[in-house]
């Protein structure tokens, strides 16, 4: 169902079917299965044009049909979470040398998107100015960007097990005499700028 209308998803397949390759890239090595969705309405008339996948992979065979699609169907889920991550969740703007530092910081971009989704059912719509539409939509959906909006009350009406701060003293710092190894030092990479290529003439 979508809109309140009635969808009909027809799946067919092709197992075991190649494609054309290349010198450098032998094709005929890796075989995939050949999928066409198409969705018509109550009518049997076809809403958009056929959309064709391929699953490749040496356990291509372990999937049926319909999961191959349902896990097509996560793709919007997926870049979803990598655009609002990277617009809202501060996910690619911590700059570090470390990739265990960098990691450590993509988990907590994720544990934080996990968290508006826990705390979906107790947002409350907070409209901006013009956003009027969201003031009279009673039925709207609860997206992460309203979660977002809302959450410093929700911290607040839920409270934390934390407690304060406390001051253990001062650190006592480095050693005396201790020299930290410099980083390694990398190339510059810049990208070369096109070469013109003139049209020869034969003499």
């Amino acid at each position: 169902m979508k809109k309140g209308r009635q969808l009909t998803v027809t799946i067919s397949g092709w197992k075991q079917m190649l494609m054309r390759g290349t010198k450098n890239y032998k094709m005929n090595n890796h075989p995939f299965t050949l999928l066409q969705i198409v969705v018509r309405d109550q009518e049997r008339n076809s809403i958009w044009k056929p959309m064709w996948l391929i699953v490749i992979g040496s356990r291509r065979d372990e999937l049926s049909l319909v999961d191959c699609y349902q896990c097509y169907r996560q793709r919007y889920d997926m870049e979803h979470l990598f655009r609002f991550g990277k617009q809202r969740l501060l996910m690619t703007s911590y700059l570090t040398p470390d990739v265990h530092h960098e990691e450590n910081w993509f988990k907590l971009t994720l544990l934080s998107y996990v968290n508006l989704w826990a705390a979906r059912k107790l947002a409350v719509v907070l409209p901006r100015d013009w956003e009027q539409y969201l003031k009279t939509n009673k039925s709207i959906k609860i997206t992460p960007s309203l979660v977002q909006r809302d959450f410093s009350r929700i911290i607040t009406t839920l409270g934390t097990f934390a407690k304060f701060p406390k001051r253990r003293g001062f650190s006592s710092g480095r050693i005396k005499g201790y020299k930290k190894a410099p980083r390694t030092r990398h190339d510059v990479i810049k990208k070369g700028s096109k070469k013109s290529t003139e049209n020869l003439k034969a003499p």
